[in-house]
């Protein structure tokens, strides 16, 4: 599956086709080639609005749902088993009209998460996201804490890993 990843646009434009994501009105607008930016919007339709006719905040979260770990799967190339573990969200403000959040892989974050798998341990690391609306101001604040490990074929020679398979 490591040919899944070789190439942005065309993960990006899968994305985009992909129901859960075109029918909730969920687009990525940019995945970088490195995977390491990606911006995503949410249009307001009115059948993700809720009733007081603002965005659905189901809608919202699942705007920022898969892109972690699909960039991480895709930076890394595969080499990692990486799932969305848990999630949380603070509504700060209604939504209305179109929304936006960014997703950005830190150096500082990518070498966290090498250095903490690579003798095959599990790893949890946390990512914040920011929705915003047209305007730049604050929806929602959203944590994301995923699963990451190295698959057994990538680790380091002679490790097996300490916290079982």
């Amino acid at each position: 599956m490591d040919w899944l990843f070789d190439n942005a646009a065309w993960v990006r434009r899968a994305l985009n086709a992909w129901p859960p994501f075109w029918g909730a009105g969920i687009k990525i607008e940019t995945l970088s080639d490195d995977f390491r930016f990606c911006r995503v919007t949410l249009k307001s339709r009115w059948w993700n609005k809720n009733a007081n006719r603002t965005q659905f905040g189901g809608s919202m979260f699942a705007m920022t749902d898969p892109i972690y770990p699909l960039m991480l799967m895709g930076y890394f190339k595969n080499h990692y088993y990486v799932w969305d573990k848990a999630g949380s969200i603070n509504y700060i403000k209604p939504g209305k009209g179109k929304l936006i959040a960014e997703f950005n892989l830190t150096e500082a974050k990518l070498t966290e998460i090498a250095a903490a798998t690579r003798q095959g341990d599990k790893h949890f690391p946390e990512f914040d996201v920011l929705v915003l609306d047209q305007k730049g101001e604050l929806v929602a604040e959203i944590r994301r804490t995923l699963y990451v490990r190295q698959r057994k074929e990538h680790r380091e020679e002679g490790t097996q890993g300490r916290q079982g398979a």
